[in-house]
């Protein structure tokens, strides 16, 4: 059995390999692309490889896959033996990790599968894109402030925003510069648009997403990006694990004879992910539910930041019990929840039609039709049957004013 140990970079790996019980030996630095692939070729089912997360980490577990017998993705975070080293080179890192894989004390990371890995990087894609265009926008913001014109409408982006924006006077090199911000804000908007569409047909037919969708504060993107964190719910055997992942549970500090000492949330694992469940959260307790109820409460006797938090906290719980129960949220909304499913289809190329329309406030011929057919009954609007009606009403009844 051999024990290979990688240390990946840009352009070059350094490997270093266990053979047995002996100590590592370094194999040497092996250039990105043909001589890593040569190097992959010479694997066996009797080797293992172990290298650390990285950007160009899963392509390389997919080459390595193919030959090797087991592939092993570090976390670097946990790998103390490397980040606290005092000699600290390629060679040595890569036997590192070689001699932390055959003693089996090698702190591994989920590898997630090709569909998972495919929804993560659009969902990466997408937030860069929302970073882009958000600081494209506060280019605008930082000319107006320069200017001391404030905005009349509530988005300045929008089209009476663009309009407003358009036609007010400004000195020519700040126009020229509102007017290029406006057209990269056009482009990013069109390319979220898409990145949307994108993420709409990975998941149309995903039921982990129509299960997401019920809990209230939670639409697409945001379900989009729990999933693509999560991937498989079972490698987290309760909650706690989940809230533990996404970074939302209290530090604990205890020492000696004094009482443990609960302190802000971890923030560990996924930033983008908590930020998305928080978001979720803040729009959440503005709709009428246990939810809100549990915010006012916390609110009252914490405070607004620490209530929103405790809120995330519980939407991961409750990410955690549909996804592994495969079932709805028992308070959703029916009507929100419709509209949700609407918008994905559309998004999603996938044309969905109301199936129960409102008749609250409704008159008219339309609605009368619409009454009739979900009642089972004729149209009374329908030719044959005025033309009946009317005949009753001449024969039975004096016509009014003759």
């Amino acid at each position: 059995m051999r024990y290979i140990g990688l240390d990946v970079g840009r352009d070059f790996a350094h490997a270093a390999v266990v053979e047995g019980t002996g100590s590592a030996r370094k194999l040497g630095r092996l250039r990105m692309g043909e001589e890593l692939a040569a190097f992959a070729a010479t694997l066996g089912p009797d080797d293992a490889v172990a290298l650390e997360a990285s950007g160009n980490t899963w392509a390389l577990v997919e080459l390595l896959g193919r030959h090797a017998g087991r592939v092993v993705v570090s976390n670097p975070l946990r790998t103390r033996a490397i980040a606290d080293a005092k000699r600290k080179t390629d060679d040595i890192d890569a036997a590192t990790l070689a001699e932390l894989l055959a003693a089996d004390y090698l702190p591994a990371v989920w590898i997630p599968d090709e569909a998972t890995r495919r929804l993560r990087r659009i969902v990466a894609h997408r937030a860069g894109l929302v970073r882009d265009r958000t600081a494209t926008r506060n280019r605008v913001s930082a000319i107006l402030g320069r200017r001391l014109v404030r905005s009349p409408l509530s988005d300045p982006f929008g089209s009476r925003g663009r309009a407003w924006l358009a036609a007010l006077e400004l000195p020519p090199d700040e126009r020229l510069a509102l007017d290029s911000a406006l057209r990269l804000n056009a482009v990013l908007d069109a390319e979220v648009d898409l990145a949307d569409r994108a993420i709409a047909t990975a998941l149309i037919d995903d039921p982990r997403v129509r299960h997401l969708l019920t809990i209230p504060g939670i639409g697409l993107v945001t379900a989009a990006g729990i999933l693509a964190v999560v991937g498989d719910i079972g490698r987290f055997p309760r909650p706690a694990k989940l809230v533990s992942y996404l970074g939302l549970d209290p530090q604990v500090r205890q020492s000696g004879d004094r009482p443990a000492h609960p302190g802000h949330i971890s923030r560990a694992g996924q930033a983008h992910a908590r930020g998305l469940v928080t978001e979720a959260a803040h729009a959440a307790v503005r709709a009428p539910g246990p939810l809100a109820t549990s915010f006012l409460r916390l609110r009252a006797r914490r405070g607004g930041g620490i209530a929103i938090v405790a809120v995330a906290r519980k939407l991961a719980v409750l990410v955690w019990h549909l996804l592994t129960k495969d079932e709805d949220y028992r308070d959703a909304r029916p009507d929100l929840v419709r509209a949700k499913q609407r918008a994905l289809g559309r998004l999603a190329g996938r044309a969905t039609a109301r199936t129960r329309p409102s008749h609250r406030g409704a008159t008219g011929s339309s609605h009368d039709q619409g009454r009739a057919r979900l009642r089972g009954g004729d149209d009374p609007h329908h030719p044959a049957l005025r033309h009946a009606i009317d005949r009753v009403q001449l024969d039975d009844t004096p016509v009014p004013g003759a």
